[in-house]
Parts: structure tokens; sequence; C-alpha cells
């Protein structure tokens, strides 16, 4: 009886085809996990424009108008944070309105070489209540904006 030899290992083919589907996966993965970092920075600048916002609300819930600036708002304007620049607030003559913007600082978002950043609009409601719409925002009077896919959730529309 002869024996027969059994094949051990795997053939030149077999691992030429499992690097040609590593290598696919890694070029769809990398992108989508870039992406995913950058939208996890923007948590960030969310934070600082989530804490003016409250300090703002309540501002107007006891007040019915707005301050007048960031300083009675008590709205730290130059926060030390590795993502977030700045915090701007701006309050209609009226004081019945509000914006304030974390300015981004540069080469966080990829392909921004200036300072980028993303608003929170006040409207008003008659029981003294704010509703806060997020909007991208141009900053510096530049024209650089952030990628809708960067932005937060809320910030998409």
């Amino acid at each position: 009886m002869k024996m027969q030899n059994v094949q051990k290992g795997f053939t030149l083919i077999e691992l030429m085809i499992v690097i040609a589907i590593v290598g696919i996966l890694a070029a769809i993965a990398l992108p989508a996990y870039q992406d995913y970092t950058v939208r996890a920075k923007m948590a960030e600048p969310l934070a600082a424009l989530s804490e003016a916002k409250v300090t703002l609300s309540e501002y107007y819930a006891s007040n019915r108008r707005f301050p007048p600036n960031a300083l009675q708002a008590g709205i730290n304007s130059n926060p030390n944070k590795n993502i977030v620049a700045s915090v701007t607030y701006v309050s209609s003559s009226s004081g019945q309105g509000a914006i304030i913007t974390a300015e981004i600082k540069p080469n966080v978002i990829p392909g921004a070489t200036s300072t980028v950043g993303f608003s929170l609009s006040s409207v008003t409601q008659s029981d003294g209540s704010v509703i806060w719409n997020c909007k991208q925002s141009v900053v510096n009077s530049g024209a650089a904006t952030i990628e809708p896919k960067y932005l937060p959730s809320n910030c998409r529309t």
C-alpha cells in the first residue's frame, strides 16, 4: 500500500487571496475610522457650547433677556482645551436672541487650515424657555467650513 502525501500549509494563491481581502478591508476601514475620530473630537466643542447654553438659558429665564456680553453671561471665552480655540457670544441689540460659537483649532478637521466652527442660535419661547438650534458657522470671515459628516448629529441639517 502506498501512502498519499497530505498537503501541509497554504498555497501561494491562497495566501495572496487572504492578503487581497485584508487590503480591501483596510482600504474601507481606515477612512471610516478617521471620520469617526474627527466626529469624536467634536464632543469637546459641543460640551463647551452646552456649558454656555445652560448659563444663557438660566439668565434668560430669570431676566427675560440675554446678557449683553460674554463676561456678564459668565461664559469662558478662552477655554484651555486641545480642540476648542475659543467660544464667542453675540446677543441681539434687543437681548431677545443669542448665538454662541465654538471655534475649533486648525488641523483638527482634515483639510481645514484655518479656524472653523459651529454655532448654537437661540429661539425664545413665550413661557421663558429657550430652544437652541445648531448650525454651521463661518469663522474669521473665511470660506472654510466643516463638512457635515464631521458635525455633531443635531447639526447636520
